[in-house]
């Protein structure tokens, strides 16, 4: 579980994201972006474009598992997501 973004190297911006399996997330969104069907059009316009060494895909954190199995790690990650979302929404050239 944690934050991942999708960073365009050419542009700055930066799309945050959150999953509670991280890994598969990324693999499913250069999956989806390879085959042309990624949800985000602005990204996969930006992928036709430039491919795949235009993108760098980086975990950013990650949750731990708590004791407590009453945790909500839905809120808990989207808590997260805002935060980062803030964090490189104020670095030059980023958006979501």
């Amino acid at each position: 579980m944690g934050i991942y973004i999708v960073r365009d190297k050419e542009t700055g911006q930066v799309l945050v994201a959150s999953s509670r399996d991280v890994h598969a997330a990324i693999n499913r969104a250069q999956f989806e972006l390879r085959l042309r069907s990624h949800t985000n059009k602005a990204l996969q316009a930006a992928w036709n474009q430039g491919g795949p060494e235009r993108f760098d895909f980086e975990i950013v954190d990650l949750l731990k598992e708590k004791d407590d199995p009453d945790f909500d790690y839905a809120s808990e990650l989207r808590a997260l997501e805002q935060l980062y979302r803030e964090e490189f929404q104020q670095q030059p050239g980023a958006a979501q």
